[in-house]
């Protein structure tokens, strides 16, 4: 069968039309994620749950695990931009030094972060020590308890809203929440339940109040000013790592406990 040049020519817009088509989303994608050429993703190490460092000091965890395979399925290459409080993680995001990050949703971060649906369920606890009256989580909002929180952190925004008649002093990042509250002689510690168990552990004559006080949604998040298109791929991405077992079999890998998928 012979085929014409002229037909074959007639043909060759609308298949350069379908390379454009299958091949420019990506590109787009690319550029939409990583201005600067590499994903640069945003890790919080105060939040020993998602990130933290192996002997070597490298940043391990569900979020760096995450991270990866966003780079992976976006044919980039990756950077990891590591900080010791979820305050300075939010900033560099906001002020687009990081292109993605791992955040707990908080409406006042949300006025510059767009936030895919949570992944992973984190409670929130209080630590008094071990002669304190206070036996509830109810009883914490009173006059003359003040209460420490690593400044920035979801809890300290939490807490800033919900707290009425307690004080709030914050801490400098949220591991070392513990050890400012037995400085500064306060009465109660708040912040990730794991991090408060793994300080009663190390330090004598302390313990937790039983249940929670909040349960923090933590999510994947962007800039704001960055494309839908963006922002609808980072949403599927996590509802497929949710669904596909990958965010399970990251928290059962690095032994996490307190942490629960979220559905």
């Amino acid at each position: 069968m012979q085929i014409s040049i002229r037909s074959t020519l007639a043909s060759l817009p609308l298949f350069l039309g379908l390379i454009m088509t299958a091949t420019t989303p990506h590109a787009q994608m690319q550029q939409a994620f990583a201005p600067t050429g590499s994903l640069r993703a945003s890790i919080n190490l105060g939040n020993p749950i998602l990130a933290n460092k192996d002997a070597a000091g490298k940043p391990i965890g569900v979020s760096v695990d995450l991270a990866t395979e966003l780079a992976k399925r976006l044919g980039l290459p990756l950077e990891l931009v590591v900080f010791d409080a979820a305050g300075k993680s939010v900033d560099a995001l906001s002020q687009e030094k990081a292109d993605v990050g791992f955040f707990a949703i908080d409406p006042v971060r949300g006025k510059d972060i767009a936030f895919t649906a949570a992944y992973v369920l984190i409670e929130g606890s209080y630590l008094v020590k071990q002669d304190s009256a206070l036996t509830r989580n109810e009883e914490v909002d009173r006059m003359g308890t003040r209460i420490a929180v690593g400044k920035g952190s979801a809890y300290d925004l939490f807490l800033t809203r919900e707290i009425k008649n307690a004080q709030i002093l914050r801490a400098p990042t949220s591991p070392t929440t513990v050890d400012f509250f037995l400085d500064q002689k306060l009465e109660v510690a708040a912040g990730v339940k794991q991090q408060l168990e793994m300080d009663a552990k190390r330090l004598p004559n302390l313990r937790l109040l039983p249940g929670r006080f909040m349960v923090i949604e933590q999510a994947m998040g962007m800039p704001k000013n960055r494309s839908l298109q963006a922002q609808l791929y980072l949403q599927s991405f996590v509802e497929e790592m949710k669904a596909s077992g990958f965010v399970t079999n990251a928290l059962k890998r690095h032994q996490i406990e307190g942490a629960a998928l979220a559905k």
